[in-house]
């Protein structure tokens, strides 16, 4: 347990110690209702710097979205720091689908749409880092993002740290506890 809470308290003040250098004001990040955000969240929340939290949802299942709103809550009522918006993309989304051109049937059309949502969602989180000088923290773990390399690029690859990129899942669930 110990060696848990020491990780934690690495991680965080390796992100303190990044966000003086570059002199940034606080962190942004998509809260997806999964465990990679919900372990970066609550490491960019105990830093004590502002945390801002977007939940993003695009044609999102339910139960996803309710994780994720829960997370955030239990964030804002235990981290002063913390802020969030939610914003649904779906429509914009829609709107972006309905431009593109009919009859493109090769097979990739579902895999092109689903790294549009990533970029979408990025876009967004730039947004919010750029108005707030805030970094856009990632939630890429290293199986998953940086092992097997399972992440859209200029997506959810497209941020500006990634504080959980050097754990394996198993540890971000042991974190997580």
């Amino acid at each position: 347990m110990k060696s848990i809470q020491k990780l934690s308290e690495f991680i965080e003040n390796w992100l303190i110690k990044y966000i003086k250098k570059y002199k940034m004001d606080g962190f942004v990040i998509g809260v997806s209702g999964g465990i990679d955000s919900a372990v970066t969240s609550t490491i960019c929340a105990r830093t004590g710097y502002p945390t801002l939290c977007l939940e993003m949802g695009i044609h999102q299942n339910i139960s996803q979205v309710s994780r994720a709103k829960k997370h955030i809550q239990w964030l804002e009522e235990n981290y002063k720091n913390v802020s969030h918006h939610n914003l649904s993309l779906t429509k914009l989304f829609d709107e972006f689908c309905v431009t593109l051109p009919n009859g493109i049937d090769n097979g990739k059309e579902k895999l092109a749409l689903a790294n549009s949502r990533a970029r979408l969602r990025m876009t967004t989180l730039y947004y919010f880092s750029t108005i707030n000088n805030y970094l856009v923290a990632g939630t890429g773990n290293k199986v998953e993002d940086f092992g097997i390399g399972f992440y859209t690029k200029y997506g959810d690859g497209g941020v500006d740290i990634s504080p959980i990129a050097d754990l394996m899942k198993s540890e971000v669930f042991i974190l997580a506890k």
